[in-house]
């Protein structure tokens, strides 16, 4: 078989959509993310799927690489890395409770709370912003589609613009590298 055109055209249409990012977003999320970490805040950051994978590689990325060579270190969290207390609140709330039932244990005001879904409609990722929005974080939003529920309530947003699941995933990934780049050059 030959793959090629699809391929070709995967790439196309990832590269217009890189090409159409808003970078004043970037930018502006960059910020505060480093005024989080020079305040002395915590950055919660969480998603499903591929996007709780995309949350896991952010927080293991910043609290390494971009606080490797600071003084001032990051304080990351992925919500979902702790697979017991998801399944615990999971099997004896509700499911949509899952990133909102540590919050109730650590969040502090002025905190951050970034939540990442390609559709922005996740409603586990929902309550947690929800939550966060109310005890006086900072929300973040990096969601695909049209942005869904998340990018409207956020605070700060990385919308990329795509009604591909597999696209917006990439750029989303895309985001955390870049932002790392930024920071450590």
């Amino acid at each position: 078989m030959d793959y090629k055109k699809k391929l070709q055209a995967y790439f196309d249409e990832e590269i217009e959509v890189i090409r159409n990012l808003n970078l004043e977003e970037i930018n502006t999320v960059i910020n505060v993310l480093e005024e989080a970490r020079l305040s002395g805040n915590r950055i919660f950051i969480c998603g499903n799927g591929g996007s709780a994978s995309t949350a896991s590689h952010f927080a293991s990325d910043f609290n390494k690489g971009v606080s490797e060579n600071l003084d001032v270190k990051y304080n990351f969290e992925c919500l979902s890395d702790n697979v017991p207390m998801m399944m615990a609140v999971a099997n004896d709330i509700s499911y949509d409770q899952i990133f909102t039932m540590p919050l109730k244990n650590k969040l502090h005001s002025g905190d951050v709370f970034i939540g990442i879904s390609g559709s922005g409609n996740s409603k586990n990722v929902v309550n947690g912003m929800v939550y966060a929005k109310e005890h006086g974080a900072k929300t973040v939003a990096i969601v695909g589609y049209s942005g869904g529920m998340l990018k409207d309530m956020a605070d700060y947003s990385i919308h990329v613009n795509t009604n591909s699941m597999q696209i917006a995933e990439d750029v989303h990934m895309i985001m955390d590298h870049v932002m790392m780049y930024v920071l450590c050059h």
